[in-house]
């Protein structure tokens, strides 16, 4: 079977009939196609290979960019701190507990009122600790929770339970009371 074109070549004369043939079986040989060759062992090991080398890469890949989000988040963190943290002065020591250890920082009246309210937040910075108001300690609580050593405002689950607060209330304490 013959394309147009070939008809209009032949009609004017410039292929002949044996040409036209003979590609006409060479476009239907190139149609046909081969049967797919079955792979042999050392491509399969190869493409196994590069299998194995491109799941490692992407491993590796996942861990550096965790690390890179983990070093952000610390750099936000430090950012927040610098930009938020509350000046302390005063010669009152305001005791707390970090993990095991009992730490305490210097405050004045206020200051200390404030740590009691809620209002502020003692939170963990390099080798020291800082005062940062609310709103800046929730910002630092979405990106590492485990900066913020005391926070009054913010009720811990399970900490203390309704019998409890019922039974305590019967003892009065003095406001002027001090640890």
């Amino acid at each position: 079977m013959r394309n147009p074109l070939q008809e209009q070549l032949l009609k004017a004369g410039l292929v002949n009939k044996a040409k036209a043939a003979q590609v006409v079986r060479e476009q239907a040989k190139k149609h046909q196609g081969k049967a797919p060759v079955a792979p042999s062992a050392e491509e399969l090991e190869a493409r196994r290979l590069q299998a194995e080398k491109a799941e490692r890469d992407r491993a590796i890949a996942a861990e550096r960019n965790a690390q890179a989000r983990a070093n952000e988040a610390r750099a936000q963190v430090r950012q927040i701190v610098e930009a938020h943290k509350v000046k302390r002065e005063g010669e009152i020591a305001y005791r707390f507990t970090d993990g095991d250890r009992i730490k305490d920082v210097l405050v004045n009246e206020p200051l200390r009122a404030q740590l009691a309210a809620g209002t502020l937040v003692i939170v963990r910075h390099g080798e020291g600790y800082e005062l940062l108001p609310r709103v800046a300690a929730d910002k630092i609580r979405e990106r590492d929770a485990t900066m913020i050593v005391l926070d009054h405002g913010r009720t811990e689950a399970g900490s203390s339970s309704g019998a409890d607060d019922e039974y305590y209330r019967q003892f009065e304490v003095p406001d002027d009371l001090i640890w």
